[in-house]
């Protein structure tokens, strides 16, 4: 039986117009009586999911920056750190791209330099990192970095980003979160590695898990669930890997593939 569904947000939980879907509170509440634990799976900063899931902040367990921290009822079950040097590293060697968003995310807060805190950027900062501030140099900061994160407005990070970033696919966890976003982790961590480690904290088997992705980095978080659903907008290598498939992220998949696990008594 499952016992916590890992669900992404951005094109897989969320509507294209950043809304929930229909039907939503109806299942959580669905779910809270069957004891089954609701888990946001996100690159995503924590307070960001906070901020989205007010109501439900003592209930969900939130698995944020993709993996790299993972919180329950306000404490962190578990985190992977870049660290300072490596978080500088990646700083320095992105100084040249142009007109990138750079964001350092710290445990405390996300930060962006004071050059590019420009409003048109503030504004997509502020759908994912919602506790922000701006700073004249990332090196004078002593928050714990979990990740670096890119953001290309032209929506083409693979070519403007994450091909740029080659000097540490060895060395780090370079993640293509969306066609607009790339991730910089520490190495092996991801959000596959984000639920095992629940499962080993939980005493949850992968049979007892089931997870719903949109994109790559939902790739590693599919392998490591028993019940796997793609969605139907999902990234077509995903879609390989996906043991279930369930519609689109516009007509509520989400909640129709909670409501499949229902009647073939899954849950």
């Amino acid at each position: 039986m499952v016992k916590i569904i890992f669900c992404d947000m951005d094109g897989t939980l969320l509507t294209s117009e950043n809304k929930l879907p229909e039907g939503f509170d109806e299942a959580m509440a669905e779910l809270k009586r069957r004891n089954v634990i609701f888990a946001p799976a996100s690159g995503r900063q924590y307070f960001s999911l906070l901020k989205s899931f007010e109501k439900y902040r003592d209930e969900f367990l939130f698995l944020a920056e993709n993996g790299t921290l993972v919180m329950h009822k306000g404490k962190e079950i578990f985190s992977s750190p870049l660290g300072f040097e490596a978080a500088r590293k990646v700083l320095a060697a992105s100084e040249s791209f142009e007109n990138i968003l750079r964001v350092y995310c710290g445990k405390k807060d996300a930060y962006l330099r004071r050059e590019q805190d420009t409003p048109e950027f503030q504004a997509e900062l502020n759908k994912y990192y919602t506790h922000n501030g701006v700073v004249d140099d990332f090196n004078e900061l002593d928050d714990i970095p979990l990740k670096i994160a890119f953001f290309d407005p032209t929506g083409n990070s693979a070519k403007n980003i994450y091909s740029k970033l080659t000097q540490f696919y060895d060395e780090l966890q370079v993640v293509l979160s969306s066609d607009y976003w790339v991730d910089v982790m520490s190495p092996g961590i991801n959000k596959g590695e984000g639920v095992k480690n629940i499962q080993r904290v939980m005493n949850l088997k992968p049979e007892e898990c089931a997870a719903f992705g949109d994109y790559l980095n939902d790739y590693e978080m599919m392998q490591a669930v028993g019940y796997g659903f793609a969605m139907a907008n999902a990234h077509p290598d995903l879609k390989k890997i996906a043991k279930f498939m369930t519609e689109s992220n516009d007509e509520a998949g989400v909640i129709n593939g909670i409501r499949r696990l229902i009647v073939y008594g899954l849950i």
